[in-house]
C-alpha cells in the first residue's frame, strides 16, 4: 500500500496535516523528525511531508533533517517551518523578518502560479493562513517563486524536476481556501498517488491482522460503551468471535437505555459478553461527595477494581485489547516532539490482568475514521455516532452530591432534550449537547401549588476539534418546546436556563 511520511517538527497541526492526507484517500503516518534515513527508507514513502515548528532553523539547537533525505528521489512538501528548513539545508538563507511587513499572521491575500503543480486548477488569487516571523533572504539554487503576497515575495516556492515544494502557509487549515486542492495536488499530481486507502480496505486487512496475531489465543477488553472501545469490540469480535471477551461495567452513570443499547449492539457476534450490574457499588463508594475530582478518582478506582475481579474470574487471557486511537498516540508523544498529553492506554500496561501481550487495532485511526470503521464492522449508527460523553458519565453533569433519584431525573430530562433536538433536525448543527442537573432549587408554580425544585441547564455546543467552542445557536420555538417538555414529564424541576458561554472561557462540560 501506498503511504506518505510526515516528519513532526513540533507544529500544531502535525494531526491535521495526517488527516486531511487521509481524507485524499492516502495513508500516511506521523513520525518524529529524528527519524532515520535507515528508517525512512524502510517506510517506502511515496512522498513526504515536513510540518511546521515553533523554532528557527538558523538557530543552533533547531530541529534538523538529515540532508540526505534529498537524495532519495522521493518528493517533500514543506510546511512553514518546514518550507524554511528545505530553504536553509539546499543552500538558502533563512534569518529574521527585520522589517514588520515581512512578517505574516493570520489571513493574507495571496497570489499563485497555477502553473506550478501544486495550485493546479485552483484560480490565481486566494486567502492563506500565515504565521511565520522568519523570512526566506535567499531561495535555494533550483527553485523557483511559486506564489507571494503583498508583503513576501517568496510565500511559495519550488523545484518541480526533483519534487520539493515549499509554502510559509498552512495549506491544512480550513482558512487556507483551497488548502486541500494543494495537498490533493501534492499526494496526486507530485507523487503519484493512486488513492488506495480506503476504510473497507483497511477493515479487511485488520481482520486479517487480527487473526494473525492472535490465532487461537483469547482477547480481553474492557468495554466503555463509548465510541473507541465499540468499535474495537466490534472489530474484534468480527475477526475472533468467542476467543474474544468483553467486560461491560454498568456503572449507572449512563444515559437514559444506554446500557441497554451496547448490550444489545453487540448480540449479533457469538462473543462473551459480560456485563457487570454495579449501579449499588458505585452509587455507595459516591454517596455525600460533591467535589468533582473526588468523584472522578473514585469512579475510576472503582472501574479498575470491578474489572479485576471480573478479569480474575477469567483467568490468564492472551490479550489485552485497548481502544487507543492515533490522536492519542500523537499526544502522548513522539521522540523530543513535546508532549500535549499523556493518555492513560498508551505506553502504561495494567498490571492487575494476567495477559501476555497487548493488542490495539485502532491504534492508526483518527475518529472519524473510527466511526467509518465501525460501520463496516456493521454497529449501529446510534453506537457510531454517539456523542462525546465524560468517563464519569452522568456523575459530573450531576452538580453535588449524588443519589439514584437525581440521576433518574437527569437521565429523563436528557433523553428529552436530544430527542428533540433530533426532532429539529439540530443533530446535524450541533457537535455535543447534553443536560446539567445544578444544585440550585429555586421557587416555581405548578397549577395552584407552589413548588421548590431544580433548576436543570441545557447546553449546546458547535466546534471543528474541541478544544474551542461556541454555543450553539438553537431556535427559540425548539428550545420552548424542550422546556415545556421538561417541566410536564420531568419530576423535580421547574427552572429550566441555556448555557450561552463558549470555550473559553467556559469548558464544555460543568465539572
Amino acid at each position: 500500500m501506498q503511504q506518505v511520511l510526515i516528519l513532526d517538527f513540533g507544529g500544531q497541526y502535525n494531526q491535521l496535516i495526517a488527516r486531511r492526507v487521509r481524507e485524499c484517500n492516502v495513508y500516511c503516518e506521523v513520525k518524529p523528525y529524528t527519524m532515520t534515513l535507515e528508517a525512512i527508507k524502510a517506510f517506502n514513502p511515496i512522498g513526504i511531508i515536513f510540518t511546521g515548528g515553533p523554532n528557527s532553523v538558523y538557530e543552533d539547537a533547531s530541529p534538523k533533517v538529515d540532508p540526505a533525505v534529498f537524495e532519495l528521489g522521493i518528493p517533500v512538501l514543506g510546511i512553514c517551518y518546514g518550507c524554511q528548513l528545505m530553504a536553509h539545508t539546499l543552500g538558502g538563507e533563512v534569518t529574521a523578518a527585520h522589517d514588520d511587513s515581512a512578517r505574516e499572521y493570520g489571513k493574507t491575500v495571496t497570489y499563485y502560479n497555477t502553473d506550478c503543480k501544486l495550485f493546479k486548477g485552483m484560480p490565481q488569487e486566494g486567502i492563506s493562513w500565515m504565521s511565520h516571523g522568519d523570512y526566506m533572504a535567499k531561495v535555494p539554487t533550483g527553485f523557483e517563486l511559486m506564489a507571494h503576497s503583498d508583503a513576501c515575495p517568496n510565500v511559495a516556492i519550488a523545484d518541480e524536476s526533483r519534487g520539493f515544494y515549499g509554502v510559509q502557509y498552512h495549506p491544512e487549515v480550513n482558512h487556507t481556501e483551497h488548502g486541500q486542492t494543494m495537498l490533493h495536488n501534492f499526494l496526486y499530481e507530485v507523487c503519484g498517488a493512486k488513492g488506495e486507502w480506503t476504510m473497507g480496505d483497511y477493515c479487511k486487512t485488520a481482520i486479517a491482522a487480527i487473526r494473525e496475531k492472535v490465532g487461537d489465543g483469547k482477547v480481553l477488553l474492557a468495554l466503555s460503551g463509548g465510541v473507541d472501545s465499540s468499535v474495537c469490540a466490534g472489530l474484534l469480535a468480527e475477526a475472533i468471535g468467542e476467543q474474544l471477551t468483553c467486560v461491560f461495567v454498568d456503572h449507572g452513570l449512563m444515559r437514559k437505555d444506554e446500557g441497554d443499547e451496547v448490550e444489545e449492539a453487540f448480540g449479533k457476534w457469538t462473543m462473551n459478553f459480560i456485563r457487570v450490574d454495579a449501579e449499588e457499588r458505585f452509587l455507595g463508594k459516591l454517596a455525600g461527595i460533591s467535589d468533582p475530582e473526588t468523584k472522578r478518582k473514585i469512579i475510576g478506582e472503582e472501574f479498575i477494581r470491578v474489572f479485576e475481579e471480573e478479569a480474575k474470574k477469567i483467568g490468564t487471557v492472551d490479550f489485552l485489547a485497548q481502544g487507543t486511537i492515533y490522536p492519542d498516540v500523537i499526544e502522548s508523544g513522539h521522540g523530543d516532539a513535546a508532549v500535549i498529553k499523556s493518555h492513560h492506554n498508551v505506553g502504561g500496561l495494567p498490571d492487575y490482568v494476567d495477559f501476555k501481550e497487548i493488542v490495539e487495532p485502532l491504534r492508526q485511526l483518527f475518529k472519524d475514521e473510527v466511526r467509518q470503521l465501525g460501520r463496516e464492522v456493521g454497529l449501529p449508527e446510534y453506537l457510531v455516532m454517539r456523542q462525546p460523553f465524560p468517563g464519569p458519565g452522568l456523575a459530573i453533569r450531576v452538580i453535588g452530591d449524588l443519589t439514584k433519584a437525581k440521576l433518574d431525573t437527569l437521565r429523563d430530562a436528557d433523553a428529552i432534550f436530544r430527542e428533540e433536538i433530533a426532532n429539529a433536525g439540530e443533530d446535524k448543527n450541533i457537535n455535543q449537547y447534553f443536560a446539567v442537573l445544578t444544585n440550585t432549587r429555586s421557587v416555581g408554580v405548578m397549577g395552584d401549588g407552589r413548588t421548590y425544585d431544580y433548576t436543570l441547564a441545557l447546553r449546546g455546543v458547535t466546534t471543528s476539534d474541541f478544544m474551542t467552542a461556541d454555543w450553539a445557536r438553537i431556535p427559540y420555538d425548539v428550545l420552548d418546546k424542550i422546556s415545556v417538555r421538561i417541566v410536564n414529564e420531568v419530576q423535580g424541576i421547574n427552572r429550566i436556563c441555556y448555557d450561552i458561554t463558549s470555550k473559553p472561557p467556559s469548558t464544555i462540560e460543568w465539572e
